[in-house]
């Protein structure tokens, strides 16, 4: 399986509703984006603001399954090929180099791992989170939500619906954490998700031309550099989270998934 089939075979598992495995050690390591950040700053040799074109293919990878022992593998890769190439003398500036690396990595841990042992059989059954925690992040972004249909209401009144919608349905989520019984950590997950995209729907229904025109500007910029070096497939997955992303912050809306739960 080639790295570009491997991305579109994870893509269209969402769209189908299968559930993608995340190939980590238990759903203990939600803080797959700093772990990712940190690193990529200890081999670089510099703390920088990660971009959001940086942010976006963190997010793509994490969308499409990737492990994070992958993502670390592949970056370690990236730099041990950069830094025999002619260009190894100057800093690596942006994850879009470490892309294909990654994907590769990613492709031969889950081809050694077909035939094994199931992820839920080897999944850790110490809660990631407190529920403490869980409710708190919860109600902060219950209260962004409501606080956004609130101010939206008089100029675009279906959006401002569709954000008391979704802050509805986070009080759903947030009354599982009542059950005295385990949580199911993959379908509360898979509920913040729905939630996310239905959210990222009604933005780029509602958001003006202009305002889509500016971050789709801005999206070639970041990309025009490496757009050579990635696949359709890898570009795709990086330009829906980067607008995802972009547009969220445009509206300060908050992202709802576990993965941004503040250690």
């Amino acid at each position: 399986m080639g790295k570009e089939s491997a991305a579109r075979n994870c893509q269209e598992g969402r769209q189908k509703g299968r559930p993608v495995k995340f190939g980590m050690s238990g759903w203990n390591y939600f803080n797959y984006f700093t772990e990712i950040e940190e690193y990529f700053w200890k081999k670089r040799g510099a703390n920088l603001l990660v971009s959001p074109l940086d942010w976006a293919i963190m997010e793509s990878w994490q969308q499409a399954g990737v492990s994070l022992e992958a993502a670390l593998k592949g970056i370690d890769r990236a730099f041990e090929s950069h830094a025999r190439s002619r260009r190894g003398n100057r800093p690596m500036k942006s994850l879009a180099y470490c892309t294909d690396a990654v994907l590769e990595a990613a492709e031969e841990a889950q081809e050694a791992s077909a035939g094994g042992h199931s992820e839920t059989e080897a999944r850790k059954k110490d809660e990631p989170f407190s529920r403490d925690a869980l409710r708190a992040h919860f109600d902060k972004n219950r209260a962004q939500l409501e606080q956004r249909a609130t101010s939206l209401l008089a100029q675009q009144p279906e959006l401002s619906s569709r954000m008391k919608e979704a802050a509805q349905s986070l009080m759903q989520c947030s009354a599982i954490l009542d059950s005295p019984a385990a949580l199911d950590w993959e379908d509360l997950e898979r509920r913040l998700t729905v939630l996310d995209e239905k959210i990222h729907a009604a933005l780029l229904q509602h958001a003006g031309d202009e305002l889509l025109l500016r971050l789709r500007r801005e999206m070639d910029g970041q990309l025009a550099l490496y757009r050579g070096r990635m696949r359709a497939e890898q570009i795709a997955l990086i330009e829906k989270q980067y607008l995802h992303k972009r547009l969220l912050e445009e509206f300060g809306l908050p992202r709802l998934s576990l993965f941004y739960l503040q250690h």
